[in-house]
């Protein structure tokens, strides 16, 4: 099955790639503007994660969520661990109701596609990857970001040949079709919330292809009866 999705994600990267050009790292006034009201509501929003972080045990890794993502997950002893909250615009309501201020946000924000929080072991390292295509961008938001001695993240993300170390309350919109891989390079749990966001701006015909592509993959997901535990 990962072979599968690797030739299928190839096949839908070149179509996009074909039409739509960008830099790695996006304007998010400009593709995603509301990003600026959950970077405003963070502390919050950090105060549900950690809520979730307390029980962590019983929040799943990311390849018992989506086993072609084993490779990246599941490369190591260290555990990536993904709380999610909506995927692929369906709702996990259980999940929602322990999150009040970020159900509210999201609910006022269709464009929004996938939410959830991700806990990153200590010393985690996820390998060189790329996103499946170019229709959604991918919002991170850093919620408790440990600090190295000299005061910087200690995790790194390597996005397009460029080091991005995000701190607390901070943000940052990218293309995940761009090569990329991080490193939890510190003997703390790493927790963010990230988002799946629809791109403005395409051509008509990418903008339906992109809600085809959404559809098809929660029939797959449906079909894998897929459990997001936690």
């Amino acid at each position: 099955m990962t072979l599968l999705y690797e030739r299928a994600s190839g096949i839908v990267r070149e179509i996009y790639d074909r039409r739509l050009d960008g830099p790695p790292i996006l304007d998010l006034s400009s593709y995603f503007p509301n990003g600026e009201k959950f970077a405003a509501r963070w502390q919050a929003i950090r105060d549900e994660a950690l809520a979730v972080a307390r029980h962590l045990d019983a929040v799943p890794r990311f390849h018992e969520i989506m086993p072609d993502q084993a490779p990246l997950s599941a490369q190591d002893d260290r555990d990536w661990r993904m709380f999610i909250l909506k995927a692929y615009g369906v709702a996990v309501h259980e999940h929602l109701a322990r999150c009040p201020t970020l159900s509210s946000l999201l609910s006022e924000m269709p464009e929004v596609l996938s939410a959830s929080f991700s806990f990153l072991a200590p010393r985690k390292y996820v390998p060189r990857h790329r996103g499946p295509f170019r229709g959604i961008l991918r919002y991170h938001l850093g919620l408790s970001m440990p600090c190295r001695t000299d005061g910087r993240p200690a995790t790194v993300m390597t996005i397009a040949g460029c080091e991005h170390r995000i701190a607390d309350g901070q943000c940052l919109l990218w293309d995940d079709t761009y090569p990329h891989e991080v490193l939890n390079d510190c003997d703390e749990v790493r927790i963010a919330l990230l988002l799946d966001v629809r791109r403005r701006g395409m051509p008509i015909d990418l903008e339906l292809l992109s809600g085809l592509l959404v559809r098809v993959v929660r029939l797959v997901m449906k079909c894998r009866g897929v459990s997001y535990g936690g």
